[in-house]
Order: structure tokens, then sequence, then C-alpha cells
């Protein structure tokens, strides 16, 4: 008699509002086919007045859906909606990775993991430094800040605009964290070994602010959360004063592995095939 389990499909997702600009399903569709695993991962357009509902039916198991990814607007929704959120995400207050598990619904943040992962491939050694720079204290900054506080580094600077929002981050993620106003970007960058962008500076070809990196150390790494264009106004600027920079594409592409794992059980790798269809993308559609 044929094992019944030779025939179940996984079903997977996206959802966000908007969604139809997400990449996620271009990324696991090429793995699932790479992989040869007969399962399908789609985006869903979900209103934030209708996501209690989604969610409600997930957790029920009347969507046909394992799990899936949130993105904006729903990452702090989804978090409060799931039944079992783990620490990563408890400390964010926001999730992006949701499974089922035993009849509950996890939850988990795989951003901070994607940003490390895509330095680790890109920069490797650079969590040896000691000092970090954060530009930016928006949603975006907070699982950079997290994970690069849990990778070690002693001293992560968050400057922004507004200050007091640069306070609320250093106030959620503890002493080695520190708040500053825009004008003191000069004097925390003296020494850093990382600079990272989480603002919208320069996304979609938008000018950017002149940064002098000099101050930096010699050896310090510039890096962009923004993938779009992938070689940001910020990036280039490092780069022409000498510095190493990594792109935020990487980013993207290994924050989606957990998930994948999760839902298929396999771990997929990101390699430079998938990493080209998604430049090839980007360039097709802007």
């Amino acid at each position: 008699m044929r094992d019944s389990r030779e025939t179940f499909v996984n079903h997977a997702f996206v959802t966000g509002f908007p969604v139809r600009h997400s990449r996620s399903p271009l990324i696991h569709g090429y793995w699932l086919k790479e992989l040869g695993i007969a399962g399908s991962y789609r985006a869903y357009e979900i209103s934030p007045e209708g996501f209690p509902e989604f969610m409600r039916q997930l957790k029920s198991g009347a969507s046909g859906l394992c799990g899936g990814n949130v993105t904006i607007p729903h990452k702090e929704a989804a978090f409060r909606l799931s039944d079992r959120p783990d620490e990563l995400s408890a400390e964010l207050g926001a999730a992006n990775t949701l499974w089922l598990e035993g009849g509950e619904l996890c939850a988990t943040n795989t951003d901070g993991r994607g940003f490390v992962a895509n330095l680790d491939e890109r920069a490797k050694g650079w969590d040896r430094i000691s000092t970090a720079v954060v530009l930016g204290a928006g949603g975006a900054s907070r699982a950079v800040i997290q994970a690069v506080r849990d990778r070690g580094v002693k001293a992560i600077h968050v400057v922004n605009r507004t200050p007091e929002r640069a306070q609320e981050l250093a106030d959620r993620f503890g002493a080695a964290v520190h708040a500053h106003p825009l004008g003191a970007l000069p004097e925390v960058m003296s020494g850093a070994g990382l600079f990272v962008n989480t603002t919208s500076l320069g996304m979609d070809g938008e000018p950017a602010p002149e940064i002098d990196f000099s101050m930096m150390d010699e050896g310090a790494v510039v890096t962009d959360i923004v993938y779009v264009p992938l070689k940001t106004p910020l990036l280039r600027q490092a780069e022409d004063q000498g510095f190493a920079i990594v792109d935020g594409l990487g980013m993207l592409l290994h924050q989606a592995v957990p998930g994948f794992e999760k839902w298929f059980g396999r771990r997929p790798v990101v390699d430079e095939t998938l990493r080209q269809i998604i430049i090839h993308d980007m360039d097709s559609h802007g």
C-alpha cells in the first residue's frame, strides 16, 4: 500500500498590503523547483482590516496553508495574533515568518538573521568589530540592531533625525545601544567598523546626502538594507572612499531561508543563480 505522505503537498504564502512587488514568490519558487519539491508559494494581498480573519483561517487550517511570510503593514499584527511567538519576535514586537506546529501558529522574525547572513557571506570577519553605526530608527532598524547586538558588538550608535525615536530603541535593546541626533554622525563614526543605512535615503534613485566615511576604521564595512538600486548612492560614496560595501539584496534572500525550511522540510541555499534571477527581475520591472 502506498504511503499517503508521498502525496502530501505544502502550500505557503506571503501577505502584505500592497504585496504585488514582493519578490518572495520568485525566491521560493526557484527553491521549490531546484529541490524538486511539489509545493507552492503564493502572494495574498490582504488589507489591515482583513488580516485578523486571514490569521484565523490560517490557524484553523481552513486556508490550506502551512505558513508563510508577512510583510508591511502586518508584521506587528502577525506577532500579536500568533499563538507561540519566539523570543526574537517578542523583543521586536513584530513577526515576518509564521508556521503551524502541533496545532499552534508559531512566529519568528528572520530579518536580523538575513542581515547578518548577508554580511557573513560578503564581508567575512565583519563581526570582529567593537563599534557599529546605524543610520535611522524606523521599523527596519530594529532587527538590524538586535542581530548586531546578538553577534557581540559592544557599542551600537543609532543616529536619527528625531533622537527620541533612537532613544526608544536604546531603551528596548539595552546598554550596548546608544541614541544620537543626526548632528552627532561624524563623531560616532570615528573608528567604527560597520555602518548600516536603514533609512530610505537613495531608494529608487533618490538623491542622498554626502557622507564622509574617512573617519571610520580602515577595514570598515558599509552596508545598506535598501536594494533598489543595488548600489545605492551611500554605497557608491563609501566605495569611492575606499571602503568595502555590501548591498541589501542578500538580506532579502537570506531572510527567506528559515521559513522555507519550516514549510517544506529542506534547507535551501542562497546561490549566485538566484541572486542573478532577482537582479534580472529588478532590472526588468524597476
